[in-house]
């Protein structure tokens, strides 16, 4: 079975992204590595700024359990992205994410990534259950399928 490449319609919020001449490998596209640290940030901010979250100084934080992307087309400096941001499944301890990584105006999705934390206590590491400022947002965020 085939998996279609996903749209901007895929994802329920965007954010802009820039990026750094770092970003580029020697063959002039954007390193594997930098997808996932874009991934990283677009998660981390939206939990900070949006979600309530008092990242990297909250009681509960976020470990990723799994992650994936698949590669469709090249981005990398000069020109900037956009990052669209969906939920897959809100569960008892933990959030998928789901982001897309955009040339600005594009429609298809250049990388398509998933994210999994498990929300834990950040003394014992042992999971909690997501608190309720956090499934409101994510909530938001879901994806109909």
């Amino acid at each position: 079975m085939t998996k279609t490449r996903a749209t901007r319609s895929d994802f329920v919020q965007y954010r802009h992204l820039t990026t750094r001449w770092q970003d580029n490998d020697v063959y002039g596209h954007m390193n594997n590595v930098v997808y996932y640290e874009l991934v990283d940030s677009v998660v981390n901010s939206w939990l900070r700024n949006e979600a309530g979250m008092p990242v990297p100084d909250g009681d509960i934080v976020g470990l990723v359990v799994q992650s994936g992307c698949t590669y469709h087309a090249s981005l990398g400096w000069p020109e900037p992205i956009e990052a669209g941001m969906a939920v897959a499944r809100v569960g008892n301890s933990s959030i998928t994410y789901l982001i897309g990584l955009f040339s600005v105006g594009e429609d298809d999705a250049a990388a398509e990534a998933s994210f999994t934390h498990v929300y834990v206590n950040k003394d014992t590491r042992r999971p909690v259950p997501i608190p309720d400022n956090l499934r409101t947002a994510a909530t938001a965020l879901l994806r109909e399928e």
